[in-house]
């Protein structure tokens, strides 16, 4: 009886104006990202101020992509755990809800062994593959290594929020992260600032901090009488739900996967112009971070909304959630394309005073930033299809249409006017193709018929 009180009154995602409901959820996801972009982009302000610029492409570049290869694998599998829980929570199946969970933190625990031990091993390979600046690679192989090793802790905090979310509670969540960014914060100043540990004390508190929201998913999944409740001794997996997880976080996970390997190819072409250049893309990368994560946000959002409307059986309001979260989600990309732009000077002065890279980041910002309105159709209707179980038409054409696209630029494009800028315009170029692909798969209907009758 707990129980099903406890559903019914924390599913209001079913019901009630859709704007309100896709703002409650965005905005708490939306300043949970925030946290999370603000400490990497702590990271590279004071590395870059009290260390130096060969260390700020350690912590950024080559090492980035890397990481994100293996960690946006497991990021995407976690979100399998998202649309299913919030199918079965949206249907009212709750002894197949908490097999979902318990499948998910069994998939944690494994995946975050595996992944973590990949990682450790092949760091030196892939940096060197890669053609990582000779002043940077030390600093980047002990980065990576340590990050590695805390790849448990970052899974176990995913699949966490990744259930919450499911159920409707985004505030824990934004919680957790803001009291992970705090610790990696005070410890970033405590160990680079006044133990000058360097890139190591990034590395280690980087790591800390995830264990911290690690502990504080698992404090708030163990919770007692509430539907998705966390039982250790019922941790296992069960077969058909590890099949629905990984038939929707798969494909969520390689394309991903596509995207880091697409660019992993770009940055081994911009770790070619220089040390200065990997310095300048790193800035840039935490500026335009913030971007992506209001996009992000949004994906998680429609995802999340859409997969308990279907689950629900309630088409229109699915249909309507899309258009109005397309519309939301332009409108919140012209305000940060403006303020990058209005303010792009100021923005990368907080990372270098270094000349030289000032120069090329602002160049990186100033083609870039106009551009990614043309991004949106794929972030909005990629998550909501998504959110029916159907992740593979999403990874499919995303991979053709930006990963396989960008590749391709690098091999017959790059050649030809070998500049920085030729390797920018593949993005937006690559962008709005995707998106056109997406509108017209979106208005034939195929991704909803199936189900909807």
């Amino acid at each position: 009886m707990e129980e099903s009180s406890s559903l019914s009154q924390g599913n209001s995602i079913t019901d009630g104006v859709i704007w309100k409901q896709l703002l409650t959820f965005f905005f708490p996801i939306l300043f949970g990202t925030f946290f999370q972009q603000l400490y990497n982009t702590v990271d590279a302000i004071i590395v870059g101020q009290f260390v130096g610029k060969e260390a700020l492409a350690a912590v950024g570049g080559s090492t980035s992509v890397l990481i994100n290869l293996l960690v946006n694998l497991f990021v995407g599998i976690s979100s399998g755990t998202t649309v299913v829980v919030a199918q079965k929570y949206g249907a009212r199946k709750l002894e197949e809800l908490s097999q979902a969970v318990h499948t998910s933190f069994a998939l944690a625990l494994v995946g975050g062994l595996v992944l973590g031990a990949i990682g450790f091993l092949a760091a030196p390979f892939a940096l060197e593959a890669m053609g990582t600046p000779a002043d940077v690679m030390d600093g980047a192989l002990t980065y990576m290594r340590v990050i590695f090793l805390g790849t448990i802790a970052s899974c176990i905090y995913n699949i966490g929020s990744g259930v919450l979310r499911a159920v409707g509670d985004t505030k824990r969540p934004l919680y957790f992260l803001m009291a992970s960014c705090l610790t990696h914060i005070v410890l970033d100043l405590l160990l680079v600032v006044q133990f000058k540990m360097g890139v190591l004390g990034v590395a280690l508190a980087t790591v800390i901090s995830q264990v911290v929201s690690a502990v504080l998913a698992i404090l708030a999944l163990v919770q007692e009488g509430v539907v998705y409740q966390l039982d250790f001794h019922k941790i296992r997996f069960t077969p058909s739900i590890l099949r629905s997880v990984l038939n929707v976080g798969l494909p969520a996970g390689l394309q991903s996967d596509m995207y880091a390997i697409s660019n992993i190819i770009i940055q081994s072409c911009i770790n070619s112009f220089g040390t200065d250049t990997v310095a300048a893309w790193t800035a840039f990368g935490k500026i335009d971070g913030f971007f992506w994560m209001v996009m992000g946000a949004f994906g998680v959002s429609i995802t999340t909304f859409v997969s308990q409307n279907y689950g629900a059986m309630k088409y229109d309001r699915v249909k309507k959630s899309i258009k109005v979260c397309l519309g939301m989600a332009f409108l919140f990309t012209v305000v940060v394309s403006t303020f990058f732009l209005v303010f792009a000077n100021p923005l990368y002065h907080l990372f270098t005073s270094d000349a030289n890279v000032l120069e090329l980041g602002l160049m990186m910002l100033r083609y870039m930033a106009p551009f990614y309105w043309t991004y949106i159709f794929v972030e909005i209707l990629s998550g909501a299809i998504r959110g029916t179980g159907n992740a593979l038409t999403p990874m499919l054409l995303t991979c053709g249409g930006i990963c396989v696209m960008r590749v391709l630029w690098i091999i017959f494009i790059l050649p030809l006017r070998r500049e920085m800028t030729t390797v920018i315009y593949s993005y937006p170029i690559s962008w709005a193709f995707t998106s056109v692909l997406f509108i017209v798969y979106y208005l034939r209907g195929n991704w909803l018929k199936t189900k909807a009758q």
